[in-house]
Formats: C-alpha cells, sequence, structure tokens
C-alpha cells in the first residue's frame, strides 16, 4: 500500500514535465482561446486560494469554508486550472492528453490522502465524508454545528497568513509563467508557422 501511494505521489509531478511539454507543442492557442481559458485559470485561483486560507495541514481536518463544499478544493481548483490550460492551448489532441493525466493521477492522489485523514481523524473524517462530496462541490455547505461532528470548530474563517504559510503564491506564479508560454506559442505559431 504504502509502495503505491508513493508511487503515484513521486510520479505525478515527474510525468506533468513530459505532459507540459506534449501539452505545448500540441497547442494551436489564439487570443480568444487563452482570453477564455484565463477566466476558467483564474476560477481555479480563486477556488486554490480560498481553500489555502483555510487548511492547516497536520493539525486539524479542515471543514470550512470551501471544504463544506467539497473534500478536496485544491484539486477542484487544480482541475479548472487544467481546464483552463486546456481551453487556452485550442487542441483537442493536448486537452485529451491534459485530462487523461489529471484524471489518472489526481483520482489516486485523492484517495490516498483520504486514507491518511481516516487514519488520522478517524471518526471525525467519516462523518465529515458522509457530509461532503470528493470532488464535485455541493451549492450548500455542509453545516457542523457541533465540533465533535466534524474535528474543528465551525466558521474558521479566510487567513492571509495561512495562504502564505502554506505558498499557495507559487499556484499563481505557475499560472502566470504558463499562461505567458501558451502566448509564446501563439507567437511561435503566427511568426513560423510552427
Amino acid at each position: 500500500m504504502t509502495q503505491r501511494r508513493n508511487f503515484w505521489m513521486r510520479w505525478r509531478v515527474r510525468v506533468g514535465y513530459p505532459v507540459a511539454a506534449v501539452y505545448w507543442l500540441l497547442a494551436a492557442p489564439t487570443p480568444r482561446s487563452i482570453a477564455a481559458g484565463t477566466i476558467i485559470v483564474a476560477a481555479g485561483l480563486l477556488i486554490r486560494a480560498a481553500a489555502s486560507g483555510h487548511l492547516r495541514k497536520y493539525e486539524e481536518l479542515c471543514t470550512t469554508g470551501p471544504y463544506a463544499l467539497t473534500r478536496n478544493p485544491l484539486y477542484f481548483g487544480s482541475a479548472l486550472l487544467a481546464a483552463g490550460f486546456a481551453i487556452a492551448g485550442r487542441s483537442a489532441l493536448a486537452s485529451a492528453v491534459v485530462v487523461a493525466y489529471f484524471a489518472i493521477f489526481y483520482y489516486a492522489v485523492m484517495r490516498n490522502e483520504e486514507s491518511d485523514l481516516r487514519a488520522r481523524y478517524g471518526e471525525a473524517f467519516k462523518a465529515y465524508a458522509a457530509k461532503v462530496p470528493l470532488f464535485f462541490p455541493r451549492f450548500i455547505p455542509a453545516t457542523a454545528n457541533r465540533q465533535s461532528e466534524v474535528g474543528t470548530p465551525a466558521g474558521k474563517a479566510f487567513s492571509w497568513p495561512q495562504y502564505i504559510r502554506n505558498r499557495e503564491y507559487q499556484a499563481l506564479i505557475g499560472a502566470i509563467a504558463g499562461l505567458a508560454v501558451v502566448w509564446l506559442r501563439m507567437w511561435l505559431r503566427t511568426r513560423w508557422g510552427r
């Protein structure tokens, strides 16, 4: 079990680089596709930022903010980032590569993290998981009036220092750099037809 978990965690990043290179080579972006993709990327960044400002890793089971809508708001935000880049790239083949990578690796990673949380928080996590979906958010937040139901006090507010502590600004920097590379791809295609 541990070997399998390590495989998915280790190879998620290693495989991500060649996937990004293949995406870039297959992409056929236009100003319009980049603009549309940027809107989706921005939504993903906002969701990730909101989640990161609530998450206190290894300290408590987070059930507030976006965590009241989905157990994996960071990965949901990442899915929107991937969708935004797929739209920006304007290539069915490039999109298929990105979607396949995300579906294979991130589902496995979410399941691995779920077992860690279940082991760490036991019944509190079980109660939380019964109310909140794994990935696709619900529209109405799960409510918890008693601390014992979910393991954390209800209503913890977003924290900028927590956002910074979780280094979520790296996702923003990465998204900006990624969009710049997509613009470069568009420029190269229009200039030299490649």
